[in-house]
């Protein structure tokens, strides 16, 4: 049976992990296996570069802390090496930035689940979300789009302008 001191230190560490993830707006849980350090190192980087903050947990303390709310439904994604990637400002970087890890590492570092603003995520949505443009690139796609929309409508209006031209001509 556990100390008294320990289980103290676990109750503390699954309650700062439960105010963790409930206080992001997004998490991604994923199977770390079969990353080497080289990776790793570089995946942490660029995590906490883009605000991501990422650790190790045990499955055992990640149940505890999601029991009881409503990330309870990710309970069944804690098996194996699990990892937790918490974002606080940015809904999508963890799941584009480890989605790209896990398509690079071909099925040996894998997504087994999230949420976002408090709603678990099938697989299939965090990948969809995954594939999203970064904000820079939403954007940029933004202006892409509202460009093209301008250019359309000065083309429209020259050519109303040129068809009225034509008329004056004509009469004269």
């Amino acid at each position: 049976m556990p100390s008294e001191k320990i289980l103290k230190q676990k109750e503390a560490y699954v309650a700062d992990l439960r105010e963790k993830m409930l206080n992001s707006v997004a998490g991604v849980v994923v199977d770390y296996m079969g990353i080497n350090v080289a990776d790793d190192t570089k995946l942490r980087k660029e995590l906490r570069e883009a605000g991501v903050e990422y650790s190790v947990v045990k499955n055992t303390m990640l149940r505890l802390a999601v029991k009881d709310s409503d990330l309870a439904g990710m309970a069944d994604t804690f098996t194996g090496s699990t990892a937790l990637a918490v974002s606080k400002d940015d809904a999508i970087a963890a799941a584009r930035i480890l989605n790209k890890y896990a398509e690079s590492s071909k099925g040996k570092f894998s997504l087994k689940g999230g949420y976002m603003e408090g709603r678990v995520l099938t697989l299939d949505e965090l990948n969809a979300i995954a594939k999203l443009p970064d904000y820079k690139g939403m954007l940029s796609m933004f202006a892409g789009a509202l460009t093209s929309t301008l250019s359309g409508l000065a083309v429209a209006m020259q050519a109303y302008v040129d068809k009225a031209g034509e008329g004056e001509g004509d009469a004269a």
